[in-house]
C-alpha cells in the first residue's frame, strides 16, 4: 500500500504552482516575522497558532492590496459595465490556501513557515473556520445521533481578509408610513438602521485582478439622548439597539422551504437597499475618459450596471430600485421600469413550490409600505398586458398575478422577478427546461425570449489545483498547466486512457488521499476504517428530495445481504454521509438520527467487521469537502428526477476522480453526455417517467409488499432494530415513506440496488475503473466556472468578458496611487 507524501516530499516536487524563489521566501519570512511582531504584539515565546495564522494570513494579504487597489483604479479609468451579484449565500471557503494558489505563493510559502519553525509543521492546518457570507453561520454537529446547532461566532477573533468602509455607511428605512403629496411620493416615519460595508478581496487565478465581496453589518444610529439617559431611558435605548443590530446577527438558513419571518424579510430588503444606495453613488461618481464628470440622470444604468438576483431572496431589488427611480430621482414610471427590466436578471435555485418566497401582504405593508404600493402597481400594469394578450383568461390572470389571494394575501416573489427582470435562467439544462415546461410556463408562454439556461460550474483552481494537488500534477505532467485557465483542455486525457502509466498515477494519488483522509477520521471521528474499501459518499444539505433515505435503505439491505452470507467475496464499503439540515426541519433531523443509528449497529457488528462501516460526517462545510472530495470514490447524486436544480457537487466529485452513481436529475444530465452515460451509473426513474406516476399515482404499498429485502429493511426500522432504546423513534420517517413520500424512494429503490452491484462488480477490477475515471476527469471540461460566467457575461449582462492582465505592482507592497484626480477612490 503506498504511503502518503509528506509536507516536506511535497515540497520537493514541483508543482504546477511553481518553485519557491530563494528571494520569494526571504522575503515572506522577514514580513511574517513583521506581521508578528508589529501586527499581533507577539514573539514566538507567546505565540500561538492562530497568532502565526494570522502572520502569515497577513503577510499574504500584503501581497493582495496593491493589486486590488491598482484594479479598482483600472476599473475607475476604464468606466466598464459593472456586474453586482446579489446573494445571501457566499459558501466561499478558506481564504489563506486559495489566495496562495491565485498569486502563486503557495510554495514559497510552505518553504517560508518551513524555515520560520526550523522544520515543524507550520501552514495551512491551523487555517481558522472562514464562513464568508452576510451573516454568522449556524454550526451544527452531531450529539447522541442528534443534530444540535449552536452559534458559529467566526468573527470572535477578527478577520485578517477583510476591511471596514465606515465612510460608505448607508441608512436603511423600515416601517413608517407614506404620503403622497402634489411635489412627490414621500417614505417617512421610518426607523433607520445603518449599514456598514465590509470589503473581501477575491482575486484571479495570476491576472493581477482582485475583485470585491461587499458584505454588510447592521449598525444602530449613532445618536444618543441624554435626556432618556437622565431619566432612566438608558436600558431601553441599549435594548433598542441591540434589536436593530439583530437583522445581521443570524442568517436564517436556506433549507428548501419557505417561512415567512419578519426578521428574515428585513435581512433580504436590509442586503439590497445598502447595495442599491452603494451601485447608484458608486455610478454617478464614475470617470468618464480623461475627465470627472458626475452622472445626474440615471438612464444609462443598465449600460453600465448589471444585477443578478440570486434566486427570491433579493428580489425587493425591483421595487427598491423602482422607488429610488420614482421617489428619489423623479423619473416617469414607464421610463423607470425599463431602466429597472433592463438592469436586472433572475436565477431560479428550485423547482419546490414550498422554497419559492411568497411574502404576506399585512407584513410587506407594516415594514415596507412604499414598496407593497410599487409592486400593486407593477402588478396592475403586468395583468393589464396579460388580459390583452388573453382576452377573458381569468384564470391566467388569477396564475400569473404577482399577487396570491386567499385566506392571507400574499406576493408571489418569484412572479415579481420574472416580470421586473429582463431575462430568467436555470442552472441546468433539464431545469431550465422544467421552469418553462411546468413553474413558469405561462410567463415563457409570454416572453420565451427572457428564458434561458446557464449551467453551473466549479472552479478548477479551489477545486481541484488547491484541493488535489497530487492529481493537478498528473494531469499537468500529461498535457501541461493551461487546463488550469482552459478546463476544456482536460479532453486531452482522453488519448492517454489505455496508457497504464497514467492509470498507475492517478489511482496512486487517489489511495494517497484516502490514506489521508483515513487518518483524519481516526484523529477526529475516532473510527478506524479499512482505506482499501471503496469510500462512497454522498454530502449535500439533509433534505428528502436528495434521498439520503434511499440511500440508508442501500445500507441496510447491503448490511443484511452480509449477515446472511458472511464468506462472500463482499466488496469492502465505507459508506459516509454528511449535511445539515435545517434547525426546523423535523424530518431531516430525523433521518440525521436514522444514519448514525445505522451506524451504530453496522460499525459494532463483529461479523460485517470492516466489510462495511457508515460514519456520518458532523459539520459538513467547504474546508471539509476539500478533505472528502478528492478521498472520494464513488458519489452519490441520487435525488428524484426533476427536483434537483443542478448540483455542483457532483461536478466537484468527478473533477477529482470519483464515479457519479445517479438519477437523470439536475446537472448529471450533462455530466452523462460530456463523459459519456456508460461512464457513470445511471438508474432509476426519468423525469417523464415521474410525471406519468404522478399522473396515475405512487403506491408505496405495493413495493413494499412485492420487494422482500425493501420490506425487511423497512421493518427493521419500524421494530426498533436500530432503536432499541425508543423503538417507535422513526415512526414518523416509516410512515411518511410508506404513505405520504413525494420523492418516491421505492419507485427507485430496485434500480439502485441493482446498480450498486454494478458498482461493487467494476470496483474489483481497478483497472477498468480508473479507465472509467479518467474518461469522467476528461469530460470536466464543461462544468469550469469560467465557461458559466462567461456565458452569463455574454448572454444576460451584454458584455464581452476580458481577459485584459491588468499589470502588476513593480512592488506589490507598494502602491502608486494616483492622487492627481479629486477624488480617486470614489468607486470602491
Amino acid at each position: 500500500m503506498p504511503k502518503p507524501l509528506t509536507d516536506q516530499d511535497k515540497r520537493k516536487q514541483i508543482s504546477v504552482r511553481g518553485l519557491a524563489g530563494v528571494e520569494n521566501v526571504s522575503d515572506l519570512k522577514t514580513n511574517f516575522n513583521r506581521h508578528l511582531h508589529f501586527t499581533l504584539v507577539k514573539d514566538r515565546n507567546v505565540a500561538t497558532k492562530r497568532d502565526y495564522y494570522f502572520a502569515l494570513a497577513n503577510t499574504v494579504r500584503d501581497h493582495l492590496v496593491g493589486r486590488w487597489i491598482r484594479t479598482q483604479q483600472h476599473y475607475y479609468e476604464k468606466d466598464p459595465k459593472r456586474v453586482y451579484y446579489l446573494s445571501l449565500e457566499f459558501y466561499m471557503g478558506r481564504t489563506l490556501q486559495n489566495t496562495m494558489v491565485n498569486l502563486a505563493l503557495e510554495n514559497a510559502c510552505d518553504e517560508a513557515t518551513y524555515q520560520v519553525r526550523d522544520g515543524s509543521a507550520l501552514g495551512h492546518s491551523w487555517t481558522l473556520t472562514s464562513f464568508s457570507g452576510l451573516f454568522k453561520l449556524m454550526k451544527l454537529y452531531n450529539h447522541d445521533n442528534r443534530q444540535v446547532e449552536e452559534a458559529d461566532d467566526w468573527l470572535r477573533y477578527g478577520n485578517p481578509w477583510e476591511k471596514a468602509r465606515p465612510e460608505y455607511m448607508r441608512p436603511v428605512h423600515f416601517y413608517g408610513r407614506v404620503e403622497h403629496t402634489p411635489e412627490g411620493v414621500k417614505w417617512v416615519d421610518t426607523q433607520v438602521v445603518l449599514a456598514l460595508p465590509y470589503d473581501t478581496p477575491v482575486p484571479g487565478y495570476r491576472n493581477n485582478v482582485v475583485n470585491t465581496m461587499r458584505l454588510w453589518s447592521a449598525k444602530a444610529p449613532c445618536d444618543f439622548n441624554l435626556k432618556d439617559f437622565n431619566v432612566g431611558g438608558y436600558i431601553q435605548a441599549v435594548l433598542d439597539r441591540n434589536l436593530a443590530e439583530n437583522i445581521s446577527r443570524v442568517l436564517y438558513p436556506n433549507d428548501n422551504f419557505f417561512e415567512g419571518k419578519e426578521l428574515r424579510l428585513k435581512q433580504e430588503y436590509f442586503v439590497v437597499a445598502a447595495t442599491l444606495q452603494d451601485i447608484v453613488r458608486r455610478f454617478k461618481s464614475s470617470k468618464f475618459g480623461s475627465t470627472e464628470v458626475v452622472r445626474v440622470d440615471l438612464s444609462t444604468l443598465p449600460d453600465k450596471v448589471a444585477i443578478q438576483l440570486n434566486d427570491t431572496h433579493p428580489a425587493m431589488a425591483i421595487p427598491e430600485l423602482m422607488r429610488i427611480l420614482l421617489d428619489t430621482e423623479h423619473q416617469k414610471w414607464e421610463k423607470a421600469w425599463d431602466i429597472c427590466t433592463r438592469t436586472c436578471a433572475y436565477t431560479n435555485h428550485t423547482v419546490l413550490p414550498e422554497a419559492l418566497e411568497r411574502w404576506p401582504t399585512d407584513l410587506l405593508q407594516n415594514l415596507l409600505p412604499r414598496h407593497l404600493e410599487i409592486i400593486y402597481e407593477i402588478n396592475r400594469r403586468h395583468l393589464e398586458r396579460i388580459a390583452k394578450l388573453y382576452p377573458g383568461d381569468h384564470d391566467r390572470l388569477r396564475r400569473m398575478s404577482l399577487v396570491e389571494e386567499g385566506d392571507q394575501k400574499k406576493i408571489n416573489m418569484a412572479h415579481l422577478c420574472i416580470v421586473g427582470s429582463h431575462a430568467v435562467n436555470g442552472v441546468a439544462r433539464i431545469h431550465s427546461d422544467i421552469l418553462k415546461a411546468t413553474l413558469f410556463k405561462d410567463f415563457y408562454e409570454v416572453d420565451p425570449h427572457k428564458f434561458q439556461n446557464k449551467t453551473n460550474g466549479i472552479t478548477p483552481r479551489r477545486w481541484l489545483v488547491m484541493c488535489n494537488p497530487g492529481l493537478a500534477e498528473v494531469i499537468a505532467e500529461r498535457i501541461g498547466e493551461d487546463y488550469i485557465r482552459d478546463l476544456d483542455q482536460l479532453k486531452k486525457l482522453l488519448a492517454f486512457v489505455d496508457d497504464d502509466s497514467l492509470i498507475h498515477d492517478i489511482a496512486k494519488v487517489k489511495q494517497e488521499n484516502k490514506l489521508k483522509f483515513s487518518a483524519y477520521l481516526e484523529e477526529h471521528y475516532k473510527v478506524k476504517i479499512n482505506p482499501n474499501s471503496m469510500f462512497d459518499v454522498q454530502v449535500k444539505r439533509i433534505h428528502e428530495y436528495k434521498r439520503q433515505l434511499l440511500n440508508c435503505l442501500h445500507i441496510i439491505t447491503l448490511y443484511n445481504r452480509i449477515q446472511k452470507e458472511p464468506n462472500k467475496n463482499w466488496t469492502p464499503r465505507t459508506i459516509m454521509i454528511g449535511g445539515k439540515a435545517a434547525p426546523g426541519y423535523h424530518t431531516a433531523k430525523l433521518i440525521i438520527r436514522l444514519i448514525t443509528a445505522i451506524g451504530e449497529i453496522v460499525n459494532h457488528d463483529t461479523v460485517v467487521g470492516d466489510r462495511l462501516k457508515v460514519i456520518f460526517l458532523e459539520n459538513y462545510k467547504v474546508t471539509l469537502a476539500e478533505k472528502i472530495i478528492p478521498a472520494s470514490d464513488l458519489s452519490e447524486q441520487i435525488s428524484t428526477a426533476g427536483t434537483e436544480a443542478s448540483g455542483t457537487g457532483n461536478m466537484k466529485f468527478m473533477l477529482n476522480g470519483a464515479l457519479t452513481i445517479g438519477t437523470m436529475d439536475g446537472a448529471n444530465v450533462e455530466m452523462a453526455e460530456e463523459a459519456g452515460e456508460e461512464n457513470l451509473f445511471i438508474f432509476g426513474m426519468r423525469v417523464d417517467d415521474v410525471d406519468a406516476m404522478d399522473k396515475s399515482g405512487y403506491d408505496a404499498m405495493d413495493y413494499y409488499n412485492r420487494i422482500p429485502e425493501l420490506k425487511q429493511a423497512m421493518d427493521q426500522i419500524a421494530g426498533g432494530f436500530f432503536s432499541p432504546d425508543q423503538h417507535d423513534l422513526f415512526k414518523d420517517i416509516v410512515n411518511m415513506l410508506l404513505h405520504h413520500d413525494r420523492f418516491k424512494v421505492f419507485a427507485d429503490y430496485e434500480a439502485y440496488i441493482k446498480c450498486q452491484e454494478k458498482v461493487s462488480a467494476l470496483y474489483k477490477n481497478p483497472k477498468e475503473w480508473t479507465k472509467m475515471v479518467i474518461h469522467n476527469i476528461a469530460g470536466c471540461g464543461k462544468f469550469s466556472s469560467d465557461r458559466t460566467i462567461s456565458q452569463y457575461a455574454r448572454e444576460i449582462w451584454g458584455m464581452e468578458p476580458s481577459l485584459e492582465r491588468i499589470p502588476a505592482p513593480d512592488d506589490p507592497l507598494l502602491v502608486d496611487v494616483d492622487y492627481t484626480c479629486s477624488n480617486p477612490c470614489p468607486a470602491t
